[in-house]
């Protein structure tokens, strides 16, 4: 039997829990059953490896969790675990029921940076809910949080450094080989650096599309598709003359500068995969998963 192509599908924080939306499970468990849809009619024509991000849910985590005062907040890279956990436990669930024949694996995964990227010193990735500036300002003096304007309102911030290698990469290569659905680096991995008596944890978020490209790479897919809450790649996004790109090349979005906080990553993802695997890419809306792959919808990037 001839293997299908191999496809990483990066599905967004954002998708999974809509921008200003409650951050409570049963909105989550609707919005994935929505994504385990496109995602299902995905593997009738790939074999599908997935990773999620955690933005919104990690940034939830950290507030429940700097609630209880009697006990030292956990460190970024354990929320992040625990939103590993509980976005690919929905997601798992959701697609089993979807396609009751697969096997539907989630791998928690720990995902190698380095303790001296400068994204420690500059603040990127948004995380948590959106704020107006007085809520921003009174979180920003009580918890010593950073935030920066996401849109007309304000999401806190965290380093989110640049994915060197995936710790279990030959695991997740091993339950591919066996056609499994694969759900790993779920929120960009656990972000951890090499020590000399082994890895440690390290307060960041890493950014998912990134990560899902570093993944792309090494396991050689055919395409990379990032499924976010933007119908597509925007120039002069927020601007009067704001207009859609539909086909496009790496070296053309070279000339382009996208917003480091969101679509700057999944530009940058998209075009070194492109670049060095030859594959195509493409970015656009959950619903919009296959016609984005075929061109007509969203932006695809290819050579």
């Amino acid at each position: 039997m001839e293997l299908k192509p191999t496809l990483v599908v990066a599905l967004g924080g954002n998708a999974l829990l809509k921008r200003g939306e409650p951050l409570e499970a049963d909105i989550q468990r609707k919005n994935i059953d929505l994504a385990a849809k496109t995602i299902a009619g995905l593997t009738h024509n790939w074999r599908v490896v997935l990773v999620h991000g955690n933005g919104p849910q990690v940034g939830l985590l950290a507030l429940q969790n700097s609630a209880y005062e009697n006990v030292t907040p956990y460190p970024l890279d354990i929320l992040g675990a625990e939103s590993q956990g509980m976005i690919g436990y929905m997601l798992q669930q959701s697609l089993k029921n979807q396609l009751p024949q697969r096997e539907v694996s989630v791998l928690l995964t720990q995902v190698e940076v380095d303790a001296a990227d400068p994204a420690f010193a500059n603040p990127t990735k948004y995380i948590g809910p959106v704020y107006d500036q007085a809520q921003a300002d009174a979180l920003s003096a009580e918890k010593g949080w950073r935030f920066k304007a996401d849109g007309t309102y304000f999401r806190r911030v965290v380093p989110s450094p640049q994915p060197k290698r995936i710790v279990e990469s030959d695991a997740i290569n091993a339950l591919i080989s066996r056609d499994h659905l694969v759900i790993c680096n779920g929120g960009g991995g656990v972000p951890v650096v090499e020590k000399a008596d082994g890895y440690h944890g390290i307060e960041a978020v890493i950014d998912k599309d990134l990560s899902a490209a570093l993944l792309a790479r090494q396991i050689e897919a055919d395409a990379l598709l990032i499924l976010t809450d933007a119908d597509a790649v925007y120039v002069d996004w927020g601007k009067p003359g704001q207009r859609p790109l539909a086909q496009v090349t790496p070296a053309l979005l070279d000339e382009m500068t996208f917003d480091a906080g969101s679509m700057g990553p999944k530009v940058a993802a998209c075009s070194r995969f492109v670049r060095e695997c030859n594959g195509i890419a493409g970015i656009g809306a959950l619903a919009d998963g296959l016609a984005i792959l075929a061109g007509d919808k969203g932006t695809l990037i290819r050579q």
